[in-house]
This record gives structure tokens, sequence and C-alpha cells, in this order.
């Protein structure tokens, strides 16, 4: 049975509606939609001038009217701003396809079309070792990147950083060194000989090819004989699978240095991508700049280094949108993350979200010079291995639902993290404050060193941030960390290096307090593991947060800790619901919220963890 591609996704998307809308109402997540959610979209009222396109349209065509469309090509070529592309359904194998323009690219009412990077490939010619080779072009080699440390990721063949890749009736298949190395589900590649070798018969299959290394372009140089208009393009309702490098991209300026906010980010400015399916994209699924993007109800899955990439942008909101599957070739070494948000991006808002299902990435990571970042109501589950939680004096190699490294300011707040490997983790950052956040066997960290300090392997990256005396401020208050039997190592973690201990002799957080932690097993005698100490390797580890406080008085003086716990805690976490029962006893060990916290959680009552207790 053939796969079509996009079909799937949009089923898998409608199903985690209808099980997350199944949910009771609630505050912090919402429960969905999550994803694209299905729609008949009129024609836009206020375009200038529409073009019909469709899989097989005429190019000379003028796609004036429906039963005359053009190609996309052609319409992206003519349309200027204000204009209007509506695409039929079907799928559209095409590529390299750039504008300039602030124009409207969506589906014509409840049609599907679907952009594939991908060619069919059916000519195939069986070899003396029982495998099937075909000759194909173009074919998208590539290195790491010059940063990259093979020495620290053996486990990471070369063959995995080339951007092609291979399809059978829809399933991604994995690289091979050789054709020796060649299985059922895996390919290999012979760049010398344009040669193509697979393992599975391929009579009565689909087998596709990368073609193409992007899907669309939004320039911000001349294209098509114009001038940009600055103005960036709303898209709506497509999906974007099987490119050899990237889907999107929206161009703009990237600072090689310490930057001001007013110095980028302008380019293309109000980007919007709604209702979209970004998926199997060898490298990145996006890469957007420009400020004032929305990216709201997508799919963004099956990628390799990072889902979405935005970089040096401002005013960003990315809302209800599922973002999972990252880094499904396991490359090691590289930082993957299923949303990266870098170099010093201002105010970029990640709400409710569904972040799930990447066990070799992190979920969302801000990274290098961001300033106010906001993370609320965000569903983040499986994300990351848990690998390390029997070491007590290194917290890396991790992965993070919420990551926020050497930057500036930011509000964690109302977030659910399950089964991930740390759920929050903020490292050479200042003044990040993280309130009624519920964790589930996922680990916090709040760590720093003295990177900056000396030369970095990237450079100016460090000088973004707060020095290193200064990579203090955080508030960690009304938080709900829970612990089942099984779970083992620290759930809350203060890190520095012993060499920063005499110098840094005041902790990172300047409040933590109203915090309950919950073990169903016996009490974890390093659950919480606090930096400075006198400690000879500046690390003291306590069963409780009650321990904390008779050590250091000015924290934790009213949080709470339960152990060996079987009593009413959640609503129903066997079905997702983690919302407060009204029995557990610290229901309303908290805190009053202040008044920007409560703004963006929208509620005035005192509560531990995400979620409102149930009545």
């Amino acid at each position: 049975m053939k796969t079509n591609h996009s079909e799937l996704s949009r089923f898998i998307a409608c199903i985690l509606c209808v099980i997350f809308c199944s949910l009771p109402a609630m505050g912090q997540p919402s429960g969905g939609p999550y994803g694209p959610v299905p729609q008949t979209y009129d024609l836009p009222k206020d375009a200038n001038k529409i073009y019909y396109v469709s899989p097989d349209g005429n190019a000379e065509a003028t796609g004036a009217t429906l039963d005359k469309p053009t190609t996309i090509e052609e319409a992206l070529k003519r349309a200027i701003t204000g204009d209007a592309i509506i695409l039929r359904g079907g799928v559209y194998r095409t590529g390299g396809l750039k504008f300039n323009q602030g124009i409207t690219i969506q589906p014509y009412s409840n049609e599907q079309p679907v952009l594939k990077g991908t060619k069919v490939a059916d000519k195939w010619e069986k070899t003396e070792n029982g495998l099937w080779k075909t000759t194909w072009r173009p074919l998208f080699p590539e290195k790491p990147a010059d940063w990259w440390m093979p020495q620290r990721n053996k486990g990471t063949p070369l063959h995995r950083f080339n951007n092609d890749m291979v399809f059978i009736d829809g399933s991604f298949l994995q690289s091979a060194g050789s054709t020796k190395e060649v299985k059922e589900n895996t390919y290999f590649i012979d760049y010398n000989d344009s040669a193509v070798y697979i393992g599975t018969d391929p009579a009565k299959r689909l087998v596709e090819i990368t073609a193409f290394n992007e899907a669309l372009t939004r320039t911000k140089g001349n294209c098509n004989g114009k001038s940009s208009d600055k103005k960036g393009p709303v898209i709506k309702g497509i999906t974007f699978t099987q490119y050899a490098y990237r889907a999107l991209e929206v161009e703009g300026m990237d600072p090689q240095g310490v930057s001001q906010e007013s110095k980028y980010g302008k380019d293309v400015v109000g980007t919007l991508i709604e209702n979209c399916t970004i998926s199997f994209c060898s490298r990145v699924g996006a890469y957007l700049k420009g400020d004032k993007l929305v990216m709201r109800h997508c799919l963004v899955s099956d990628t390799s280094t990072e889902g979405i990439y935005i970089i040096a942008s401002n005013d960003v909101l990315l809302e209800k949108n599922i973002f999972r599957r990252n880094n499904i070739e396991n490359i090691s070494g590289y930082f993957p993350a299923d949303v990266k948000i870098f170099n010093q991006s201002h105010r970029v808002t990640c709400k409710d979200n569904l972040v799930t299902d990447s066990p070799n990435s992190n979920g969302i990571w801000y990274d290098v010079g961001n300033v106010n970042g906001v993370f609320i109501d965000n569903m983040v589950e499986n994300v990351g291995t848990i690998r390390n939680r029997n070491t007590s004096d290194r917290f890396w190699p991790s992965d993070s639902g919420f990551f926020f490294e050497i930057s500036k300011g930011a509000i964690c707040a109302g977030n659910v993290f399950v089964n991930c490997d740390q759920g929050i983790r903020v490292l050479n950052s200042c003044n990040v404050q993280c309130y009624n956040n519920t964790l589930v066997n996922s680990a916090v960290f709040f760590g720093r060193d003295a990177r900056g300090e000396r030369t970095d392997h990237f450079g100016w990256h460090p000088d973004t941030a707060a020095d290193v005396n200064s990579r203090d401020g955080h508030i960690f208050v009304n938080n709900l960390l829970y612990t089942d039997a099984d779970y083992r190592g620290p759930l809350f973690v203060c890190w520095q290096p012993p060499t920063l201990c005499q110098r840094l002799n005041k902790p990172q957080v300047k409040q933590l307090d109203y915090d309950v932690f919950v073990q169903q097993g016996q009490p974890n005698e390093r659950l919480i593991q606090w930096s400075p100490s006198p400690d000879p390797n500046c690390q003291a580890k306590y069963a409780s947060p009650e321990n904390l406080h008779k050590a250091v008085s000015e924290f934790a003086a009213n949080s709470k800790s339960f152990t060996d716990y079987h009593g009413p805690l959640f609503k129903d976490a066997a079905k997702g619901n983690y919302r407060l029962a009204e029995a557990f006893p610290a229901v309303k060990a908290a805190a009053q919220l202040p008044p920007e916290i409560s703004g963006l959680l929208e509620t005035k009552a005192k509560f531990v963890g995400a979620y409102e207790p149930a009545k």
C-alpha cells in the first residue's frame, strides 16, 4: 500500500487534536487543538490580483481563472505585493522557488496542496550483490560544519552529513556508509558514480529521491525583476516535505557579533505561517528571520538538526504548533533542537505548543544573546533520553525541553514537562523566572561556568550574555516536581565548577520557595544538588527542600516535600491530565503571583504547578 505522506501527517495531527480536545478545559497548557486545523479557505477579499495554480498548470496561462491555472513557478514570478496565489490540491514536485513580495499563498477551498522536494525513481537494475541501483542527479553531498568535533562524536558517520534522502512508500530510509552496509531500510550513495543503492526490491513500490534543496525562499534582495517590499508573506494550509536541506527560508541579516536590536530583523517583517506541515527535511525545516513573525497551528516533524530555526528576530510568536521527532538521523555534536531561537532575538514568545517525541534532541532552545524570552503554557514530553541520572558532578551532554543559554531574561511559566532528560535548563544566563511549572520525571538545572573569559569555540557568542559575575537573578517559585518510583538522580540542580566557588560565593537563584517535591519512591539523598558549597567539589546534596532550608536559610522556607507518596495528586496522569487533584495536601501551598506572571497566565489564583486544582 502506498503512503501519502501529507494525508498521514494530517491524520496524525487530527488524532492528536481529538485526544487533547477530549480533556477537560484547562488553563495552561490548553490541550489544543495543536497543529494544522482543517480549514475551508475563502479567497482573500483584499487581494489585488489572484493567481490560480495547479500541479499540471500551463506556464503560458494567466492563472486568472480557476479553470485555466498557471504553474506555481510562473505565479511567483508575476505576483506583486498584495496579490494571492491559490493552489489547487495535489503534489507539486518543485523547488528552488524565490520571491520578494508580501503575497498570500494558500489552498483553494479545502483542497490539500503538497510541495515535494523529491522525484520518483523508477529506473532500477539489480546488482550482483542483491541490491538495486539507479543513476541519479542532482545529488547533495555535504560535510560537517568546521566547528563539529569528530573526536567527540565518533558514533556519527560522516555520510550522515550528506543532504540526500530516499523514501520507499513514504517511509524514510537511513543512509549507509557502503554497499556492504545496505539493508532493507537503508541506502548508499556513490557520489563518484552518481549511483543510489537500496536493499528493497523497488518493483511495485514508490521510491522517491531528493531532487531539490529547498521549496520556497523569501529573499531580501532583488528577484523576478522586482525590489523587495520588506513585507513578510502569508503562507497557509500547505504541506512541505522531502527537501534536501530546508523547506522554507525567510532571509534577513544574521549579525556576526554583538549588535543592537535596531540593526536586524527589518529586511522582511510580518511573516505569517499558519496551518502548514513541514516534514522530512534533511537539515532544517525552516530558517526564519524577521521581526513580527507568527507561526501558528503548524506541524513540524521528522527533521534533522533543527525543526525551526529563528535567527536575529524580534517580537515573534509561536503558538499552538506541534514540534516533534527532530534529529531523526541521530547526529551527535550538532546541538539539535525542535526549535532553535538564536542570535540576539528579543521577545520571542512560545505559547501553548506541543513539543513531543524527540529522544535525540532538545525541545525549544533559546541560544546566544536572546533577550526577554517568554515560554508559557507549553506541553513538553519525551524530549531527550534520560541518560545522566546517575551522575552527580556533570550534567551534559543532555537534552532539555526548555533550554535558555548565553542569554538575558526569560519567563518560563505554566508549562508541563513529562519524561524529559531535563525539563528546564538554564546555562550561563541571567534573570530567568520560573513559576508554576509541572515537572514529571524531568530535572531542573541552573548552571554557570567561566565560558567567555577565554577564547571560545564559537568566538563572540559568549559576549552576547551577562558576564561571568552576573549570571544570576533566577527565580523558581510555585513549581511542582514529581518523580515515580523508578526515577534516579537529582531533580533540582544549581551547579558551578569548583574553580568558581570562592569567587562566586552567592547562589545563582535569588528566590527559591513555595515549590513542592513529590516522590513516589523512597527518599532520594541527592534530590537537590546545590552550589556554591563548602564541599570540595562545590556541591552539596539534600534529600528535601526542608533540608536545604536548614542549611541555607534564605531559601525554600515554604517549600514542601512528600516521599513514598501514593495519595491523590493528579486528576488523571494516565490520560495526560496533570491538573492537581483538590485533595492533594499541598494543593494551595503557593505564593501570590507577581502581576506580570499572573497576566501571562491569566489567573490571580494561588496554586502550585501548571494547572489550577480540579474541583
